[in-house]
């Protein structure tokens, strides 16, 4: 059988943002979307993921795999285990069940994969923020995507628009990537959310650093972070970061401190004076 040939039907388990946009991507590009499965059929979230992926009927986890060439479960990490045992007896001989996960292994799949051997079993990863379905299945294209399985798994990331790659061997290697997503895109948003505080006391909207904040993501894409450096840290300005540590608020002040001495890290420069500013602060 030629597993990567298009068109395929599939079953999506867990009709969230991340699932149903990548379940819209393949419907757009011929694939059939067989059922949908939720907590129940009657969850408004399986009857909005279903009526985007072209009024698929709502079934239950285990029905899910009948007459589905793949089935993509997309619930939280704890819940993948036991959605896959529950839907091992529906799945069709030679069929693949690929989650969604960033942290989580194949492992997640030892279950299904001894009540059913004759099944495989991949994952695939966007590495991309996906607020809506309807706004993800737009930000898949030209995404990476962190695979794992059979090279059906890659071939799918591939037809969805986006760019697979696979981790480096190792126990850890898993984890440290969804790590590296993470700050990525969630301590980011963090930080964000202090640049909105720090501007809210100063009088200045949020909306006046949006471009400072572009061009500084732009600047290290496209030079390098430590290249894209700038500021009194690169500079070695000692008195402009005791002034900013001293005007903030005290409960602002570790995460600064946080991030300067990762800027100083960054410039690989020994600076014995700013240094001890920063530890002075931490103490």
């Amino acid at each position: 059988m030629d597993h990567i040939t298009p068109p395929r039907a599939l079953t999506l388990v867990g009709p969230g943002r991340a699932g149903t946009s990548v379940a819209l991507a393949l419907l757009r590009q011929g694939w059939s979307v067989r059922a949908v499965a939720g907590r129940s059929a009657d969850a408004p979230s399986t009857r909005r993921a279903a009526a985007l992926l072209g009024d698929a009927p709502a079934v239950t986890a285990g029905a899910a795999g009948k007459d589905s060439d793949v089935v993509i479960v997309a619930t939280p990490d704890q819940a993948i285990a036991a959605v896959a045992r529950a839907l091992s007896g529906s799945l069709e001989p030679d069929a693949l069940v690929v989650h969604l996960s960033g942290a989580a292994g194949l492992e997640v799949f030892d279950g299904v994969r001894a009540a059913r051997p004759d099944v495989r079993v991949g994952a695939m990863h966007p590495l991309q923020s996906l607020p809506s379905a309807e706004i993800g299945v737009d930000r898949l294209e030209g995404a990476w995507c962190a695979v794992d399985g059979p090279p059906d798994v890659a071939r799918m990331a591939e037809v969805a628009g986006m760019r697979p790659f696979t981790l480096r061997a190792g126990a850890d290697a898993r984890t440290v990537y969804h790590a590296a997503a993470c700050v990525a895109s969630n301590h980011l948003v963090a930080l964000l959310a202090q640049v909105d505080r720090l501007a809210a006391l100063a009088g200045v909207p949020f909306d006046a650093f949006v471009p400072l904040v572009r061009s500084t993501v732009a600047n290290a894409v496209e030079l390098g972070p430590a290249a894209a450096l700038t500021g009194p840290v690169a500079r070695g300005d000692v008195a402009t970061v005791a002034a900013h540590l001293a005007a903030l608020p005290a409960d602002e002040r570790d995460s600064y401190r946080f991030g300067a001495s990762e800027a100083l890290r960054l410039t690989a420069r020994h600076d014995a004076e700013l240094e001890s500013l920063l530890l002075r602060v931490l103490a």
